[in-house]
């Protein structure tokens, strides 16, 4: 039997430290949840999830000075521990961004262990996709995060799933659909008599996975182009535009030149312009509650324009499901002129005025989930139960 040669070293380590802290307590720190927003909305939707997981909110202070510069103080040690920031996002979305920036860079500097921002709706997601002569927003707002000081990010329904990518941290996405199906199950009367129905084909999967978890028909509705004719090429295939001679041969510009240098034998085909054809319903929703399904509701024009139309198929009740109600401009007077019986949306962004505007409107409490991801990210514990029969395409 080999020696141990140094076993006898295991009688010097003593398992009290100084200050009557053990190995344990050492090893492990606290986290604070804090309110990144002064807004009400925000600081009533953190309270909620401190309620839950039975802390208490962080004590800071967020304003703004004479010149609307934001002010954050943070009145609490917070060296060594998890910090967590809640940031709802209201109308003023580029105040709301700064907030969290200098908060998340206030508690780096005050020596916080992990900054964890949870961001239930994240800002400028629809800018995720290059524009000729634009910028990809997204991915510069993921940029000042991470040079802020934020290590993680919970988020919820990403308007694009691969935005995940453009962050050098992990991201968690939620999602709201056990919510918003649970919503229905309860709260329609005669769910089974209803069909889910995707606005656009774009949102064609996201309204498939809510038919087949309710066991439910599923129509689309063609017509209104997703894109128009000056969004072409977003991806800045036509940046710059082709130029043209006159004598009609394609060829390419020499730079700081303005004579056309043809090339002969080059000819690309020209692409066809986009016609808008008639909208039409692929489904039968003849007698039937017709639920709309997306991601997010902002202008709610399109949404109006297609009650309008499923109204005329025979569809006797129109709801709208969607995570992120940002309803701006004069959505609650469109809402409330419409043939939409009720829109339903999750608090991930505050709409408390938009609610006393038109009792249409009503909200679904996601809290929580979002206390359930802070505290398994603080203890270390696997997301996947959050994620539970929630395929990779949903």
């Amino acid at each position: 039997m080999p020696i141990r040669r140094f076993g006898g070293h295991k009688s010097l380590v003593s398992p009290k430290l100084s200050y009557g802290y053990t190995k344990m307590n050492m090893s492990k720190s606290g986290y604070r949840v804090f309110s990144a927003n002064s807004s009400t909305a925000c600081t009533e939707l953190a309270k909620k999830i401190t309620e839950r997981l039975g802390v208490e909110l962080g004590k800071s202070t967020v304003s703004q000075e004479g010149n609307r510069e934001t002010r954050v103080d943070v009145k609490e040690s917070v060296r060594g521990q998890d910090i967590f920031i809640i940031q709802t996002i209201p109308r003023d979305v580029n105040t709301a961004i700064m907030e969290l920036l200098i908060m998340a860079y206030a508690l780096k500097t005050s020596c916080a262990k992990n900054i964890i921002g949870v961001i239930p709706y994240f800002p400028y997601s629809k800018q995720c996709k290059m524009r000729k002569r634009g910028s990809i927003v997204c991915k510069l707002l993921a940029s000042m995060l991470a040079k802020a000081g934020l290590t993680h990010i919970i988020t919820m329904d990403l308007h694009q799933k691969e935005v995940q990518g453009f962050f050098s941290f992990p991201v968690d996405n939620l999602r709201a659909s056990p919510f918003l199906i649970q919503y229905i199950q309860e709260e329609i009367p005669d769910y089974r008599n209803a069909i889910i129905v995707a606005k656009s084909p774009s949102s064609a999967k996201r309204a498939q996975s809510y038919a087949e978890r309710l066991r439910l028909g599923l129509a689309v509705m063609h017509g209104e182009a997703d894109q128009s004719e000056s969004d072409m090429a977003e991806d800045g295939r036509q940046s710059p535009p082709p130029s043209r001679t006159s004598s009609g041969h394609t060829g390419l510009e020499l730079p700081g030149s303005r004579h056309h240098v043809p090339f002969p034998g080059i000819e690309l085909p020209m692409m066809m312009a986009k016609e808008k054809p008639p909208i039409t319903v692929v489904g039968d929703v003849g007698g039937r509650i017709a639920i709309l399904i997306d991601d997010i509701i902002d202008d709610v024009e399109d949404f109006v324009a297609a009650a309008e139309i499923l109204k005329e198929r025979g569809a006797y009740k129109i709801y709208i499901m969607a995570t992120h109600g940002l309803l701006s401009a004069e959505a609650p007077r469109l809402i409330e002129e419409s043939a939409i019986d009720e829109v339903v949306v999750t608090n991930t962004v505050p709409h408390e005025i938009q609610k006393l505007q038109c009792p249409k409107i009503k909200t679904v409490d996601v809290s929580m989930i979002l206390a359930e991801a802070i505290r398994r990210i603080h203890n270390g514990e696997s997301m996947a139960y959050l994620f539970r029969n929630i395929a990779v395409d949903d």
